[in-house]
């Protein structure tokens, strides 16, 4: 495994990181909790040490999982990072969708980090994960209601307690995170990026490099799309988001298909599965530190990893990069 560092924090961590919001089940159709924990042990075994996870994930699912599959792992050999500011169980702040838990039954979920509101949901997550103190803490998406030096000065007294070592945001934009950065010191900025969703190149990447910031890939894989194994007519389970999401529609679906065809022979000659190349190039892209990736099983899990073993050459980039070119998502 490769260890990196989050910004200019020196907390190390592994390059390809355990992705857990599937492990929760919410809008994904459910979840197999003991195939979790295994999945999050195999991952460990693999080195892979960061989990990430969020309380929204299954509300709070996501981060008992992850609580029972670290016990018994020395606390200072994993690194958990979690998040806050997405309530379902407050209606208060930035009303963000309706939803439905994994039992069915419908919830409002609204962008909320007040201070009050932090404190409370730091106290939760760290019960739920069996820790006392949370690694790299995040918010989860921006709050309108909530000035962001308020957000910052609660994660600040955090960190003052011990109770966080590090301070991260997902989901900013470049303003935003200098807004941030006035009153904390951010190590991370948590993003969708993958072959196919590259618009941070644009703004936010540049500057995270020019601010020494990292960036975490999150959707690296595009909730599996780029894996090879979703063909047009696809039918995903009851609750799973990827139903309605753009990415799936069935002339997306065919055109990324296509494109993963002229870059599995690459794969096929490295021995790989074509997944594991897509998370190499991932994380050999400048400034992307860590790429997320989440697994339903063990076995999943250690094909994850063992991605961390492969090596492209910069022809190999090119080649790739020249594909994704002519590659257009509606």
């Amino acid at each position: 495994m490769e260890y990196r560092k989050l910004g200019d924090s020196n907390l190390e961590v592994s390059a390809i990181t355990f992705g857990s919001w599937a492990a929760g089940g919410w809008m994904w159709g459910g979840t197999e909790r003991n195939e979790s924990v295994k999945a999050i042990k195999a991952s460990y075994n693999e080195g892979v040490t960061s989990i990430d996870t969020a309380p929204i994930y299954g509300q709070g699912l996501s981060e008992e999982i992850v609580g029972e599959a670290i016990k018994g792992i020395p606390r200072d050999k994993v690194q958990i990072l979690t998040k806050y500011g997405m309530r379902w169980d407050l209606k208060k702040g930035d009303f963000a969708f309706k939803s439905k838990n994994n039992d069915g039954q419908d919830i409002d979920v609204y962008k909320y980090s007040g201070k009050e509101s932090i404190i409370k949901e730091c106290e939760n997550s760290l019960k739920r994960l069996g820790t006392d103190y949370i690694d790299l803490y995040q918010i989860h998406w921006p709050d309108v209601t909530t000035p962001i030096e308020e957000t910052m000065e609660a994660i600040q007294d955090l960190i003052t307690q011990g109770k966080v070592l590090y301070a991260g945001v997902c989901n900013y934009n470049e303003n935003q995170m200098m807004e941030a950065a006035k009153t904390i010191n951010l190590v991370s900025n948590q993003v969708p990026y993958s072959m196919v969703n590259r618009g941070i190149e644009q703004v936010v990447l540049p500057y995270s490099l020019a601010n020494k910031k990292s960036i975490i890939a999150y959707s690296p894989l595009e909730r599996g799309l780029l894996t090879g194994k979703i063909n047009p007519g696809h039918v995903f389970a009851n609750g799973d988001h990827r139903a309605t999401n753009h990415f799936f529609t069935e002339t997306n679906i065919i055109k990324v298909n296509a494109f993963l065809q002229e870059i599995i022979p690459l794969a096929a000659d490295k021995g790989i599965s074509v997944g594991q190349l897509v998370l190499r190039w991932t994380i050999d892209i400048p400034g992307i530190t860590i790429a997320l990736a989440g697994a339903r099983n063990a076995e999943q899990a250690i094909q994850n990893a063992k991605a961390i073993h492969v090596k492209i050459s910069p022809d190999q980039m090119s080649f790739i990069n020249s594909q994704l070119d002519q590659l257009l998502i509606d």
